[in-house]
């Protein structure tokens, strides 16, 4: 643990092959070449792997690891790794510490068992990793690991990472043919950058453990609502117990020597619901980090007698678990693109990118809703808590009106944003940002990024990532086509945000997001709604969406129709597991209670039957007879449950997902409800789980 700020500089990165590595393990020439690789974004020269391979061998031995393993990240939107020793035979019997440039450059592994969406077959089992060296390699629990692109035999794509990085490169060069058309000789590449705000739950283990649901599914199938939740607003920016800063402290010690720069952390809305952002990186970089912060929370988790709750809707009728995903575009990695500048010559650039990004989003949000699709984010969006399923963009009214003067009369005068007075002699005046800030907007600008609210809290952030940076990269390219043409380029600048406004300012919506009016408007204007992600899943396979990512080499009709069939068979199969898992809980925890409280009951109201005294029962028979009902219902609503699972059709991933949209998972919701109302009518020591009061508020200081 680190106790003082010596020790957290000293010991961050520790972990991680990064610059300081690199510099101390391998040749100078070989560090040049490589930096130049991972910096400029060229191709890495073959003969340079395993001299690489060596460094990172003897530097991973030197911090403690026997193994190495690619470190990749399928369809299902987790990680994978397969484990290899360094250890080679010699002869008579001896070992050595071996790792090539080969090793290095390219493992393989069974593709067929990871989702594939038909491009791989259990008798076409081969697949192999690729090494990115655009992301650090990184030692842990005696592994080093070393992230990956994964591929078929075929050269199909079969992760999340090779698209990703695949959109930077095409973003790169329309951003950069962009500025080269406004004067600017400078820029080598524009980087996509990203921060993910994690949002978590932490319940205690023991209770956890005696929830069924949570077991199997990750989220509450039955659970009436406690009397308190979060109606005082108390947990939000709270005092945090002592525990989970315990916990928290762990955490952000094992990221830090991963090289992870866990930054803020805080209490959420609903109680026992928390928060962890890192700083800003490049969003190939951040979605790994990401990816080893999710990991990190659980195994931290489990060790202090705790569980890391990631599902979107954990709890019914308690807030939900979204990851904000903060976009932007950096030059070089340095200046945003999205930031506004002190020179009308910055300004213009400024209002061009920001122009930019409303007609992407304009023009694809079908495919950015398909992004964050699944059946967890179903439960969360469009409650008082997440955006609804409608994409649109908050700008705030300064930076709406400057655009809207665009559009009327051309004038473009961009204002800063002031300052502000609070009126006690002992504060400065604070600088007031461009915007305020619209907690309800799916896609909302902050000042100089985008913050993207849809993404469920268990989601692999390189979907969303990917399609943003393909939909912007489309409209800059049409942009550079207009802007080659023009005579005069800075009136054409003019002309395409007038235009862009005109066309597209229909996906700005500066309001509540949470209104039912806003449903209303959003039809009026024509903006899609896709109110359950089965039905959100078309726009993978939509002729514009496919055309924008084949032009472009990103991902091909047939990767884009694999994804289409995944995404319908994860929902399927998570839909089936709940279902099961309700039935099990039904049949063999909560009506056996039940039957035995009622026989409780019963024996009670007997009882004083037998006294012969003239006592009034009739509290004891209005709960008999009542708790009777309601069971004999549960029980009838089991059974129909039971009969729509009977009848899931042979048919496509896309006919299954439907069905269980359509007819399961309204019986789930029937089940559930009288679930819940036999919680609040059976006596506390007769009902079988944890209820959501012991779930929520057991956590000890």
């Amino acid at each position: 643990m680190c106790d003082n700020a010596e020790q957290i500089v000293e010991t961050y990165a520790s972990k991680a092959f990064n610059d300081a590595a690199m510099r101390k393990y391998l040749p100078g020439e070989t560090y040049k070449q490589l930096k130049k690789t991972i910096d400029l974004g060229r191709s890495l020269d073959p003969s340079l792997a395993d001299i690489v391979a060596n460094g990172m061998k003897r530097w991973a031995l030197d911090m403690g690891a026997t193994h190495y393993t690619h470190w990749f990240q399928p369809m299902n939107g987790f990680t994978a790794e397969k484990h290899e020793s360094f250890i080679s035979p010699v002869s008579e019997g001896g070992i050595i510490m071996r790792f090539s440039g080969k090793e290095l450059v390219r493992g393989e592994s069974d593709a067929s068992s990871f989702p594939s969406g038909g491009l791989r077959a259990t008798f076409e089992a081969r697949g192999y990793t690729a090494w990115d060296c655009t992301s650090p390699a990184f030692v842990k629990d005696h592994t080093l690991y070393i992230p990956t692109c994964f591929c078929s035999f075929t050269g199909e794509i079969l992760d999340k990472k090779t698209p990703l990085l695949r959109s930077m490169e095409t973003l790169s060069a329309q951003s950069v043919r962009v500025l080269r058309l406004m004067g600017n000789t400078e820029a080598r590449r524009v980087v996509a950058m990203a921060g993910a705000e994690q949002e978590y739950f932490l319940i205690d283990r023991e209770l956890f453990n005696r929830r069924r649901d949570l077991v199997l599914c990750g989220r509450t199938l039955f659970g009436a609502k406690p009397s308190k939740g979060q109606e005082l607003d108390d947990h939000y920016y709270g005092n945090i117990k002592e525990s989970v800063m315990d916990f928290m402290r762990e955490v952000d010690n094992e990221l830090w020597a991963l090289g992870v720069p866990a930054k803020t952390e805080h209490n959420e809305a609903a109680p026992s619901q928390h928060e962890l952002a890192p700083v800003y990186d490049t969003v190939n970089i951040a979605c790994d980090q990401n990816q080893l912060i999710m990991e990190t929370l659980k195994k931290v988790a489990q060790r202090k007698g705790l569980v890391c709750l990631l599902n979107e809707k954990p709890f019914a009728g308690v807030n939900g678990s979204g990851k904000h995903n903060n976009w932007s575009l950096n030059i070089d990695g340095g200046k945003s693109l999205l930031d506004q500048g002190k020179t009308p010559a910055d300004n213009a650039q400024f209002l061009l990118f920001l122009s930019a990004v409303i007609w992407a989003v304009d023009e694809y949000a079908d495919l950015l809703r398909a992004t964050i699709a699944g059946p967890g984010n179903d439960h969360r969006l469009g409650g008082n808590e997440a955006p609804p399923a409608i994409v649109s963009i908050f700008l705030g009214d300064l930076l709406t009106d400057i655009l809207t003067q665009i559009e009327t009369d051309g004038r473009s005068d961009l204002r800063q944003g002031g300052s502000i007075e609070i009126g006690v002699t002992t504060i400065p005046t604070l600088p007031k940002d461009i915007s305020d800030r619209n907690r309800t907007s799916p896609l909302a600008f902050t000042g100089n990024k985008f913050e993207f609210r849809m993404l469920g809290a268990s989601m692999s952030i390189a979907d969303c990532n990917t399609a943003l940076n393909v939909i912007v990269a489309e409209i800059l390219s049409r942009i550079a086509d207009r802007l080659e043409k023009a005579g005069d380029v800075n009136a054409e600048v003019q002309n395409i945000i007038r235009d862009i406004m005109r066309d597209h300012k229909r996906v700005i919506f500066n309001g509540n997001n949470y209104s039912a009016q806003w449903r209303e408007e959003a039809a009026r204007r024509g903006l899609p709604c896709a109110n359950s992600s089965v039905e959100a899943a078309a726009a993978l396979i939509a002729p514009k969406n496919i055309e924008v990512f084949e032009r472009f080499g990103v991902l091909s009709r047939k990767e884009l129709e694999a994804r289409y069939e995944i995404r319908h068979e994860g929902y399927g199969k998570t839909i089936n597991i709940e279902a099961l898992t309700m039935l099990e809980m039904a049949k063999r925890e909560i009506l056996p209670a039940v039957v035995k409280y009622i026989g409780f009951v019963a024996d009670s109201l007997n009882n004083v039957r037998e006294t012969g005294l003239a006592v009034d029962v009739s509290a004891q028979s209005g709960l008999l007879k009542d708790l009777s009902a309601v069971a004999g219902q549960f029980r009838t609503a089991t059974g129909k449950l039971e009969k729509a699972m009977h009848k899931v059709p042979q048919g496509t991933a896309a006919e299954k997902a439907f069905y269980y949209r359509d007819h399961v998972v309204p019986a789930m919701e029937a089940l559930r409800e009288l679930g819940d109302r036999l919680e609040v009518m059976v006596g506390e020591n007769f009902w079988p789980m944890p209820t959501y009061a012991e779930l929520l508020f057991g956590i000890k200081s």
